[in-house]
């Protein structure tokens, strides 16, 4: 079995990994294999049942194997536990005018929506017995009928569910129909928690950051500097990367253009009780500046800390030396260029760069 599957990740085309690269943020050994799964059945027709925590991702994982999938039609999503019981019928397959009070036209349901492309059923757990019935139906004649409607209509869609929850037991207690369960089970996949990769906790802020000045091109995004990237990846993130994003939301307000330590993170941005008070200064903190032959403070960092990130310690110093130099220069940017030995234009373009300002380095 190791060998076909082996056989098959090899055969795995490479723009479909590259879709994948693009929407999945992450290269952790989990993520690594669950882009490997992804890319081998997203050409197929199989339905595809995504299995994992909340708050873990499951309908990214959806756009991405559709996207990965080449399926001309569009990605129809539907989440069956927020929508009343009643209503979901009508919702998924449709009705004609007159079906019901209130149905003064005919209205095309996700079903039909989702033609030539992707319906993502989310929370299939969820969904009503009797509707389930009708659902299994339509898995296997690929035709539905609207609600009120006479003539049967033909389906193309690939399926894609998701659920929290362990549909596998719910079938065996009488819960969930047991023969939906197997027709929509056919290719399982289980998406990986964030406290199984928080190596990829930085990649994410990073994606959360770009996707930031994206909409607002003035923003002045958080810098998590190493001590707050290892706290975060301490901590044990129940409500998995959307807790991480409401985290980055709050210090995108709190810490904006700052430097968030792991006191902060620790303190402020993962509070065991709701927000008491704001911080008047967030704290930051000073990289140690190493002389270029001092061996000895490189040697110590490197065995105090495991790893460096370089490129996030550099920017640091970075920071710390063009704040301490506009702080000098009394904000002057052209004499704080002199300063740091930089043409003006040079610091300028950091300065962009890094998401530091004149104004509010002489506000703080």
């Amino acid at each position: 079995m190791t060998q076909i599957w082996q056989t098959a990740v090899s055969d795995v085309d490479t723009k479909k990994i590259s879709v994948l690269d693009r929407i999945l943020i992450g290269r952790s050994a989990a993520m690594q294999q669950l882009k490997q799964v992804l890319s081998v059945v997203a050409p197929t027709e199989a339905p595809v049942m995504v299995q994992g925590e909340t708050g873990v991702g499951k309908e990214l994982v959806c756009e991405a194997l559709h996207k990965a999938s080449g399926r001309s039609g569009d990605l129809v999503a539907v989440n069956c536990a927020a929508i009343p019981a009643d209503l979901l019928e009508s919702e998924l397959f449709g009705h004609e005018k007159g079906a019901f009070t209130g149905a003064d036209q005919r209205r095309i349901g996700r079903i039909e929506q989702a033609q030539g492309g992707t319906l993502f059923l989310d929370e299939i757990g969820d969904m009503p017995l009797a509707l389930q019935a009708k659902l299994l139906r339509v898995l296997e004649t690929r035709r539905i009928q609207r609600v009120g409607g006479r003539g049967e209509i033909e389906v193309d869609f690939r399926l894609v569910t998701a659920t929290h929850r362990a549909l596998a037991s719910d079938a065996e207690a009488g819960r969930f129909r047991s023969d939906l369960y197997f027709r929509i089970n056919v290719f399982p996949v289980s998406v990986p928690s964030l406290s199984q990769r928080t190596d990829d906790i930085p990649l994410i802020l990073e994606a959360m950051i770009g996707r930031q000045q994206d909409r607002n091109p003035d923003a002045m995004p958080p810098h998590f500097n190493q001590g707050a990237l290892r706290a975060l990846s301490a901590h044990s993130w129940p409500g998995n990367v959307r807790e991480l994003r409401n985290m980055f939301e709050r210090a995108a307000v709190l810490f904006a253009g700052r430097v968030v330590t792991a006191e902060a993170v620790q303190n402020v941005l993962l509070p065991s009780q709701g927000m008491t008070s704001v911080p008047a200064e967030p704290v930051t903190m000073q990289p140690t500046i190493i002389a270029g032959d001092d061996q000895d403070a490189i040697r110590t960092i490197l065995e105090a800390e495991g790893s460096v990130d370089m490129r996030s310690y550099l920017r640091d110093i970075e920071e710390r030396l063009i704040d301490a130099a506009l702080r000098k220069n009394g904000g002057c940017v052209s004499q704080a260029a002199r300063t740091l030995r930089l043409q003006r234009t040079t610091l300028i373009e950091k300065m962009k760069k890094l998401s530091i300002t004149r104004e509010a380095v002489m506000m703080n």
